[in-house]
């Protein structure tokens, strides 16, 4: 007998385009390994999640930036081609926040946890965010909200560089734009120069105090919140290995018991009432050791997978037992797996762990999304080494003459590598 509800189908719904995601693969795995049909909505033209043996079926995505009635349209469509209720799991802030605000509208098409409407903006939204740490006593970075450029230099003078800039929304970004939902700044002029682009943006700048980060500095929780407000599944890990280093995803993660991080994490969630699926970011100040709270993501975050516990649950499908009615079964943490993301972490893919090992694309029950994956990161690693070496990557010819002439050396590609890492 599986372990969820075989007879209520799940659905994974994205907006973002990213063909790299590998927690949409981590859902659909988890919930198709346990016999439950998954039907993935996002753009899968290109990407590995395409491929897996595990996705029922593949549906068009709402475009990026599309409104809540675009979305609410979308899954209308698929739930009639799907013709059951289905548990409704969004791996993207845009869609988490969607699906809180048209829950209504949505059941009985879906299940979806009962939290109030707003609640899952309100904690993806980086300036809310700070008010929910200051009311729940949960140390968060100095957090300033300049209200034009002129401000946004002064403010960057007071915090000292460098700084950390984000957007208060960073899930409403126009795709192609440059902008990134978080950078670093290191000037007046920089804080400035994007202030300026605020409109473009489509929320407010954030100027937030930098916390450098270092050994056993960067944790994660990830949890399930169930209907009682109750924390199950999921647990703390350690970020031991980051894509870009020092400032981007889990690239590398240990499951490992830290108190301190539960109780903050559980703290936040009882102030704020949160119901269903969460994953928080935390980094421990290197002067004071304080745990300080630096994102609140109201769904499965990309590792979710590391924290399988020894009854085979995680948090998406804690939530599918959750809302099916089902108990969950008490599982102990299995401390010392790890999860590795093995295009951002080759080598890391090759060590053992002494709790076990997840990859993230990469199963022996589902090879095939393990070799689309390398196939398209070599397409984007080859692409993205061309835009940098630009022009100089392609000898110009050479002019015709009488004379023999003897050709200067020329840089080899792997030298040019070098000299661009």
């Amino acid at each position: 007998m599986s372990l969820l509800d075989t007879g209520v189908p799940a659905v994974v719904l994205r907006i973002d385009r990213n063909p790299f995601h590998h927690g949409t693969l981590g859902a659909v795995r988890s919930l198709g390994r346990a016999g439950v049909d998954v039907h993935v909505v996002a753009d899968c033209a290109g990407s590995p999640v395409g491929r897996s043996r595990y996705v029922r079926r593949v549906h068009q995505p709402p475009a990026p930036g599309a409104s809540a009635d675009e979305i609410l349209a979308v899954l209308r469509r698929v739930a009639g081609q799907v013709g059951r209720p289905a548990v409704l799991v969004p791996m993207d802030d845009a869609t988490a926040i969607a699906a809180a605000r048209l829950r209504e509208d949505l059941t009985p098409s879906y299940l979806l946890p009962g939290m109030p409407a707003t609640l899952p903006e309100r904690v993806a939204d980086k300036a809310g965010l700070a008010a929910v740490c200051a009311d729940a006593g949960v140390p968060h970075p100095t957090t300033l909200v300049p209200d034009s450029p002129a401000a946004a230099a002064d403010d960057a003078r007071r915090l000292g560089f460098p700084l950390v800039a984000k957007w208060s929304r960073p899930w409403l970004l126009p795709p192609g734009s440059g902008l990134r939902s978080t950078s670093l700044v290191h000037s007046e002029r920089q804080a400035r120069d994007l202030h300026a682009r605020t409109a473009e943006a489509g929320s407010p700048l954030l100027l937030q105090a930098f916390l450098p980060p270092g050994e056993d500095r960067d944790w994660f929780f990830h949890g399930y919140a169930d209907g009682t407000g109750l924390l199950r599944a999921g647990g703390p890990g350690r970020k031991r290995l980051s894509w870009p280093r020092g400032a981007g995803l889990t690239a590398v993660g240990h499951w490992t018991p830290n108190a301190e991080v539960v109780a903050l994490a559980e703290r936040v969630t009882d102030a704020l009432g949160y119901r269903g699926v969460l994953d928080l970011d935390f980094r421990r100040c290197g002067s004071t050791g304080r745990y300080h709270l630096l994102d609140f993501n109201p769904r499965p975050g990309a590792q979710f997978r590391l924290f399988a516990d020894s009854a085979g649950v995680d948090v998406v499908r804690a939530l599918h037992l959750d809302l099916t009615g089902r108990p969950l079964p008490e599982g102990d943490p299995v401390a010392g797996r790890a999860f590795v993301v093995e295009n951002y972490a080759p080598f890391a893919a090759l060590r053992t762990a002494p709790g076990g090992r997840e990859l993230a694309w990469y199963a022996r029950d589902d090879r095939a999304p393990g070799w689309a994956m390398w196939g398209l990161w070599a397409r984007h690693v080859s692409g993205r080494l061309r835009q940098r070496l630009g022009p100089a990557a392609v000898p110009a010819p050479r002019p015709a003459t009488t004379a023999a002439v003897s050709p200067a050396p020329s840089t080899s590609l792997t030298d040019n590598e070098k000299a661009s890492s």
